[in-house]
């Protein structure tokens, strides 16, 4: 169970990130490219300065984990995995379907996560053990057993590299509708029933951790593509589904 406290202050992290994506959105922002060619902005940075200060100001004790500005303890019991926006392609040309991803790892399991849409002020939050919400109501995933039925998303092709590219493209064949775009607003989706899959591959931990929670607390399954859970050691592959079913089809498609 997660304490009370520390849900508290996943959304007090969330409250402090979102005026500053909030701020820089639609505006001449500077834009850096990382030793990875990513993009990144000042909005980045000073929404993960003004999380992490919050962090050492309530649980000095835990550790973090950020996209931008490093890891500290992640030997701690407790972690916290940062990416304060997620989507900063979406964000520097103007489409809200960015967020702010907030993770809660216990002994590195992610056990709280949060996807905050600061422009749209949307919030998902998923608590280990209990239903997940969005903007404080209960949502739910939606039954979709068949893959001819399903409506599907994923990021962006470059993110299926290598042995990655002819399996996803053989599932987005099966589905009924599939889509490019949507990072980590798709997974939300996904939570409230209006998604049936959402494939990647080549992500960090700061990508997915926080979708965890979220996706299994409305019911959902969201896993790697063997099937096995995500954590700190998994291999950036993620398959996420509403239904077992559909799961379970998606799963022995891009295992073939």
């Amino acid at each position: 169970m997660v304490e009370p406290r520390l849900v508290d202050l996943a959304n007090a992290l969330a409250d402090a990130a979102r005026p500053i994506a909030a701020r820089y959105f639609r505006t001449a922002v500077a834009i850096d490219d990382k030793t990875d060619n990513s993009p990144v902005t000042i909005a980045d940075r000073e929404a993960e300065t003004a999380m992490r200060d919050l962090l050492t100001r309530h649980v000095p004790e835990h550790g973090v984990f950020g996209e931008e500005h490093g890891a500290v303890r992640t030997d701690a019991e407790y972690v916290w995995v940062l990416d304060p926006i997620d989507g900063t392609k979406a964000f520097i040309t103007g489409l809200p379907i960015f967020g702010t991803l907030i993770a809660l790892l216990h002994r590195g399991k992610p056990v709280l996560g949060i996807i905050d849409q600061p422009i749209l002020k949307e919030r998902w939050l998923g608590v280990d053990g209990e239903r997940s919400t969005f903007n404080s109501q209960p949502i739910s995933v939606r039954a979709c057993p068949a893959l001819d039925r399903a409506y599907m998303y994923s990021t962006a092709p470059i993110m299926f590299p290598g042995a990655y590219e002819k399996p996803h493209e053989a599932l987005t064949k099966k589905v009924k509708l599939f889509r490019w775009g949507g990072d980590c607003y798709a997974y939300g989706l996904l939570a409230s029933g209006h998604v049936d899959l959402v494939v990647e591959a080549s992500l960090k931990l700061y990508d997915f951790a926080a979708l965890v929670p979220v996706i299994k607390g409305a019911g959902g399954l969201i896993t790697d593509w063997r099937g096995r859970d995500l954590d700190m050691a998994s291999d950036g592959s993620v398959l996420a589904a509403g239904d077992t079913a559909a799961h379970r089809s998606a799963m022995g498609v891009l295992a073939a």
